[in-house]
């Protein structure tokens, strides 16, 4: 990390996290921020649901959720980009404050409730995206839809145009009670709803599944059930989560889900139940508590075809994102790896 950088993520740790995310995203915009470009080898270079990326190592959903900075993401290292997530409608979200920094964790609770402004202003945005990059969009319901499975193949159906791959966002804890949807028959009728949606679109894109990190051995035996008969590309494992075991921070009784260093455990290790349960029948991209090079091979060892970033960058910046590529880069050489899908799995015992 540049002093420039150092300087920079301290100001913006002086004022509300809502606030300096804000700021950080115009910075962002005029071009403030490094651009080291696609960061590769051989050995990064990977296919995820029949994508090519440069590397394995992600933006997740959350941290552009209107689609404003694409073209500074795409050059800040990342192999992809997935923004969002998107609703049919405009929405506000929950009322402020509703974003909190647990420094001491090296963590984050959200509350946000998928405020954006919209498919049909992300959209727009999207049709002017860089074509030199792979980007996604995360799906999102309306809070006070009457039809909130319809949502997301609607979302789908007017920016599918414009994707490398969407993601069906059933797992956000912060609107009441989208986590049902994980549930297996409505899970199964939403997925069929979408793969329709996606049959129509004049390319046809891989679509993803994002779930939550509180779910037991008999929801993921289902959930895996629904994924291969509804044909999903990938699961993306995981959304934060309700849990608070261990934390530190006067924050940590806020209601919203939990991301962040306290999550790599739990995640990595409903990663690694999924991988057995699915045994390479689908691909799977790590979420949760990433902070270094070591974290994201963890994850790759244990079953994870790719991995995504978030709350890390709000205490490592982007120059996380090179220094995680590269240090991957050098792991899986150490380790004899001609390639980031050799090392895929490799450890999942480890973790069950």
């Amino acid at each position: 990390m540049s002093v420039l950088e150092k300087l920079g993520l301290a100001a913006l740790h002086r004022v509300d996290p809502e606030t300096a995310h804000g700021l950080a995203m115009r910075a962002l915009q005029s071009g403030l921020t490094t651009a080291p470009g696609p960061i590769t080898s051989d050995r990064l270079r990977s296919t995820l649901a029949g994508l090519e990326l440069p590397n394995p190592v992600g933006l997740a959903a959350g941290f552009d959720k209107n689609a404003e900075a694409l073209a500074p993401l795409t050059r800040a290292g990342f192999g992809f980009v997935e923004v969002g997530a998107a609703t049919p409608r405009p929405q506000p979200g929950n009322p402020r404050p509703r974003l909190f920094r647990l420094t001491e964790d090296r963590a984050a609770i959200n509350r946000f409730g998928f405020n954006n402004k919209g498919m049909e202003a992300i959209c727009a945005r999207l049709a002017a995206r860089p074509r030199d990059a792979v980007i996604g969009l995360n799906l999102g319901a309306n809070k006070d839809s009457t039809d909130r499975p319809g949502d997301f193949a609607r979302v789908l159906r007017h920016c599918g145009a414009h994707l490398d791959f969407a993601t069906v966002n059933v797992s956000s804890p912060n609107t009441e009670k989208l986590r049902d949807l994980q549930g297996k028959a409505a899970l199964a009728a939403l997925l069929a709803g979408v793969m329709r949606a996606r049959a129509e679109l004049a390319r046809p894109l891989p679509v993803f599944l994002k779930i939550a990190p509180d779910l037991d051995q008999a929801d993921l035996a289902d959930i895996a059930e629904v994924a291969r008969k509804e044909r999903i590309d990938a699961i993306i494992a995981t959304n934060t989560t309700l849990s608070r075991d261990g934390l530190q921070s006067r924050h940590q009784d806020e209601a919203g889900g939990l991301s962040g260093a306290p999550l790599f455990e739990r995640s990595t290790r409903v990663l690694a139940r999924l991988s057995a349960l699915l045994d390479g029948d689908i691909p799977l991209i790590g979420v949760g508590g990433i902070g270094n090079a070591e974290q994201a091979y963890a994850k790759i060892c244990a079953g994870a075809s790719a991995v995504q970033l978030y709350t890390a960058l709000v205490y490592g910046g982007l120059s996380l994102v090179g220094e995680i590529a590269t240090g991957l880069d050098r792991l899986l050489e150490r380790d004899g790896f001609g390639n980031v899908a050799e090392a895929v799995g490799t450890k999942r015992e480890d973790w069950l």
